[in-house]
């Protein structure tokens, strides 16, 4: 992970081998909306994630960390598991970005700067399955003499630094329970954090899918982990899932598009965008905007992140000429919305706004007006896209009812739009 802006400041452990699941199908994860339990109203969820967004650009324009938990656990949506015998319910934000798995403990107190979370924290003292990580053990031994602790005896430690805090504790193995399948993994068990206040939104902790060996991934034995995301505003819309091992696969129905992605050591996954269309015009904006070129620049998918940004030769490109083509449709956007180019609401419910088409080397994946613009008010529907100063990210506002397969093995991306409440 050479990438300055784009890696874990201090990571100290690796896993030495992939641990199995209990079942050959892999695993299912039913994923929650981590907005749903708020009784938002359309507004307010658009708001929320809008605010998420542009806290997470300025802290990359600032310099900091945008792989840390923190920026991911802005993410719309949450995995539910149970962890330990007898089992303890927690949740987890799902991050493509990052590979740590981590959880904050019973040992992690408020009085220590630890965060507020939805549940109980989880109690290793209670659990048969919980086992200590010993200094000896090759997943600790890979970054000495720092993973071992100060404090004497043969405990694993680890300590991690993210642009909105710290975290820090255990290296412990663990029983996870998902929804289809348990799997046994090497995670942290966070004894200290600090966290900017509210960053996970109640959630336990993180879940990371990254290319690392550390990751629920690479320790399931997985080769590929697919996702599809319900849409924000669909009324009583099912739960979104993630499938990891064999149970990720495309779905029938719609053609399936496929890309390879961009080599890279980071713990990203880069896709190589090349250009845009609006409409049925294509955008005048150089390939070489999306390059990823050295420790900058370059497109990351993200499904932590809710709105998509483009660095800002593109978003210039691409706001020029949504200018063009909607002229009189625009309005000024709401006080407090932190948007850009708006129009009137009922130009997004009649379609009277152009599908925007990421044209990537081998594949075209065409965004329709419900995926890029989202209601603001009562009356009022603004862009989801924002400016980027280095490199640009397709978030998860963009990726709703499409299913979307990782192919770790083979380094390709695939993808079809699908219902995804159906799956």
């Amino acid at each position: 992970m050479a990438r300055t802006l784009m890696v874990l400041v201090v990571l100290l452990y690796t896993v030495a081998a992939p641990l199995t699941c209990s079942t050959g199908d892999g695993l299912r994860i039913k994923l929650t909306h981590v907005d749903a339990k708020g009784n938002y109203t359309m507004a307010e969820l658009v708001r929320r994630a809008v605010d998420r967004s542009r806290q997470r650009l300025a802290m990359i324009a600032a310099g900091h960390d945008v792989s840390a938990p923190v920026h991911w656990a802005q993410s719309q949506y949450i995995a539910e598991y149970l962890i330990g015998n007898p089992p303890q319910r927690a949740e987890a934000l799902i991050d493509t970005g990052s590979s740590l798995i981590w959880t904050q403990c019973s040992t992690c107190t408020l009085g220590g700067n630890c965060f507020q979370q939805n549940l109980p924290r989880y109690d290793p003292s209670q659990s048969s399955s919980a086992q200590h990580v010993a200094c000896t053990d090759a997943t600790c031994k890979a970054n000495p003499p720092s993973g071992c602790s100060r404090q004497g005896g043969n405990q694993c430690v680890f300590a991690a630094s993210y642009g909105a805090g710290d975290i820090a504790g255990e290296l412990d193995t663990e029983t996870f329970t998902f929804q289809s399948s348990t799997a046994k993994l090497t995670f942290g068990c966070v004894t200290a954090s600090r966290i900017t206040l509210g960053a996970l939104d109640g959630a336990s902790g993180l879940i990371g899918l990254g290319r690392d060996s550390s990751s629920l991934v690479s320790q399931t034995g997985a080769t590929k982990f697919s996702y599809c995301l319900t849409p924000y505003f669909r009324a009583n819309s099912a739960p979104s899932h993630l499938f990891v091992g064999a149970s990720a696969r495309m779905s029938g129905g719609s053609p399936v598009m496929s890309m390879q992605f961009v080599k890279s050591s980071s713990t990203f996954y880069y896709l190589p965008l090349v250009g845009l269309t609006v409409g049925e015009t294509k955008l005048p904006i150089p390939s070489t905007l999306f390059k990823l070129k050295g420790d900058s620049g370059g497109v990351i998918i993200d499904s932590g992140s809710p709105t998509t940004s483009l660095v800002d030769g593109a978003y210039k490109a691409l706001r020029n000429e949504l200018v063009r083509q909607l002229n009189a449709s625009l309005v000024a956007p709401p006080r407090g919305s932190n948007t850009d180019l708006c129009v009137g609401q009922n130009d997004l419910v009649n379609g009277k706004l152009p599908d925007l088409v990421f044209h990537f080397s081998g594949a075209d994946m065409t965004v329709p007006p419900r995926n890029y613009w989202a209601p603001v008010d009562k009356s009022t529907a603004c862009m989801m896209i924002f400016s980027s100063t280095d490199s640009s990210t397709i978030g998860n506002f963009q990726q709703q009812n499409m299913h979307l397969l990782y192919d770790v093995a083979r380094g390709t991306l695939s993808f079809q739009t699908a219902d995804c409440s159906a799956l």
